[in-house]
């Protein structure tokens, strides 16, 4: 009998299970909820500062899964975009209106959960939704001050090998901080903006931030959702990623140290589980792969996962929807391969790949930004000792058109776009570190570039950031050099107002440009001193075993070094 019972209770649960199956809200199924439009729309340029955050679906949303845990914005230089979220349009618009302006000129993010949910039960694809965009930026003349140069160094003779950072505001008060990533002393150095309109700055905040050995490439985002910037940086010996939570106030928590693969050289953030908050990946070079690290939502990251990178040597790293289904993707550039492989986001923290392309010449550091205005993701290439810079233009579906190679001197390892010109296109800045100088290409309008201008360099030009320092509209500098420790600002000195009819004669004092002699320094007072912190390691999975052609590129910059004095500016 009791057989019998449970026979009967086996074929009742299987002949409900289909209707119990249907009631259940699905993720994948076809007709689930859609993003129709956004504005500002996905990889558009000269969006307004102030600018609401729209996003138009195809159905009306379940209000309770529409909040700050779903839908969230950053500025690469602003940081967290928070503000008010409403809903409109009978519920099928959702609003975020930030409480305060974007930067002029920089990027913006938007990243949308898969828990978003619509009245009729469905959600989100996996992997969720999100977008990029370009903030505008003013024309300011292009006449060139260097206002200002810091230093790295508490002591004139302690090197600190200041190899890049950051132009966000890690303090809140509304204009461009600095950040700077150092290898040899393995930590970050935080530059408060004083907040006056003269583009100046503190001293950097002492203690300084520990990360780990030979820290380098960086990226700001929010990862634990509490509306502070943080900041991930690679450490390249230590075979680790540092994350670093900020407090608000241009101070940092202790860093979270997890252990990556062979030299991670490549660092991005992204959503790549859908789950609405920021991820990490990062290229290996010594291990040949890619890691994946995932966020549990909280800012802390568990130990990653592994996936081959499709090249030899993987180096550069940058994220963005290169096939416009709504992810964004990875590119990962190779130093030994020299190529470009485009890799898509599934969604669900695996990637598969698009394209493979040539980058012309070794990658050291690459980028994305539309350079031709025709609404696909490009990219810019540093190429390393190739002494060149490449622009590849995207067509929208994850292929890359063969590389437009630029001279950009010796041992190029820096590449940045920004509008510096104000014309409504992406102009492109490398740093040179063998030719000691950073060369600005202006943008023709169609992703063909022109040669405008050097900046010099006094030993090593080592990475470059566009900001507007002095928060008037246009595109500064802040120019970092790693042999001389120094960062030197360089304000662009905005458009002249319109002469009045002369009423006398009057002499002006000429303005120097930013490739003659520097301004001093000044004592300028720190505004913060943060109380010393402790790191928090976490234990990771080892990397897999590399293969046997996949030992470490030795730095090519250690080489360079011993005979740097002999080398030539270039013109």
């Amino acid at each position: 009998m009791k057989k019998r019972s449970s026979l009967l209770a086996l074929l009742l649960v299987l002949l409900a299970l289909p209707f119990l199956l249907r009631a259940l809200p699905s993720r994948v199924s076809a007709g689930g909820l859609t993003v129709l439009s956004t504005t500002p729309a996905a990889r558009s340029l000269n969006n307004p500062i102030i600018t609401p955050i729209t996003i138009t679906f195809d159905r009306p949303l379940n209000p309770a899964t529409v909040n700050a845990n779903t839908l969230m914005a950053f500025g690469k230089w602003s940081g967290a975009a928070t503000g008010s979220i409403t809903l409109t349009n009978a519920n099928q618009t959702a609003i975020l209106t930030p409480d305060a302006p974007f930067f002029s000129g920089e990027m913006g993010m938007v990243v949308l959960s898969e828990q978003i949910q619509a009245e009729d039960g469905t959600f989100l694809p996996d992997g969720g939704y999100s977008f990029q965009f370009w903030l505008d930026s003013q024309p300011g003349g292009m006449s060139f001050t260097v206002i200002d140069t810091l230093s790295t160094r508490s002591e004139p003779n302690q090197d600190t090998v200041a190899y890049g950072g950051v132009a966000t505001d890690y303090n809140e008060d509304g204009w461009a901080d600095i950040t700077i990533v150092n290898e040899l002393t393995a930590d970050l150095r935080v530059f408060l903006n004083l907040a006056n309109g003269t583009g100046l700055y503190a001293d950097f905040l002492e203690p300084t931030f520990p990360v780990a050995q030979q820290a380098s490439p960086s990226e700001p985002s929010d990862f634990n959702g509490d509306g502070h910037a943080d900041i991930a940086v690679a450490n390249i010996n230590a075979d680790s990623i540092s994350i670093l939570l900020g407090n608000g106030d241009g101070t940092f928590a202790p860093q979270q140290l997890v252990p990556v693969g062979i030299s991670p050289r490549g660092i991005a953030a992204l959503d790549v589980d859908g789950d609405g908050d920021m991820d990490i990946a990062n290229t290996n070079n010594g291990s040949n792969n890619v890691s994946i690290l995932l966020n549990n939502g909280s800012g802390v990251f568990g130990a990653p996962t592994y996936f081959e990178g499709g090249g030899n040597g993987e180096w550069g790293l940058a994220a963005a929807d290169m096939d416009e289904d709504g992810r964004l993707d990875l590119i990962v550039g190779t130093y030994a391969g020299s190529s470009l492989i485009t890799w898509r986001n599934n969604g669900n923290g695996t990637f598969t790949q698009m394209d493979t392309a040539p980058a012309g010449g070794s990658v050291w550091m690459l980028g994305t930004g539309d350079v031709n205005g025709d609404g696909h993701e490009d990219l810019h290439v540093a190429n390393g000792f190739t002494n060149k810079g490449s622009i590849l233009l995207g067509d929208g579906a994850g292929n890359l058109a063969n590389p437009t190679s630029y001279d950009t001197g010796q041992l190029t390892l820096a590449t940045d776009l920004g509008d510096v010109d104000g014309d409504g296109d992406l102009d492109w800045v490398t740093s040179s570190y063998g030719s000691q100088n950073w060369r600005l290409f202006l943008n023709d309008g169609d992703g063909s570039f022109t040669f405008n201008r050097d900046f010099a360099a006094s030993s090593a030009a080592s990475c470059a950031l566009f900001a507007d320092i002095d928060n008037d509209g246009d595109l500064d500098l802040a120019l970092i050099d790693e042999i001389a420790d120094t960062v030197q600002l360089v304000r662009q000195n905005g458009v002249p107002a319109a002469t009045p009819t002369p009423t006398s004669t009057a002499t002006s004092t000429p303005t120097a440009t930013a490739t003659n002699a520097l301004t001093p320094s000044p004592t300028l007072p720190r505004t913060l001193t943060p109380t010393p912190t402790q790191d928090v390691n976490v234990t990771a999975t080892p990397s897999p075993t590399p293969s046997p052609t996949s030992s470490p590129t030795p730095d090519p910059k250690l080489i360079l070094k011993t005979y740097l004095p002999l080398v030539k500016q270039q013109p």
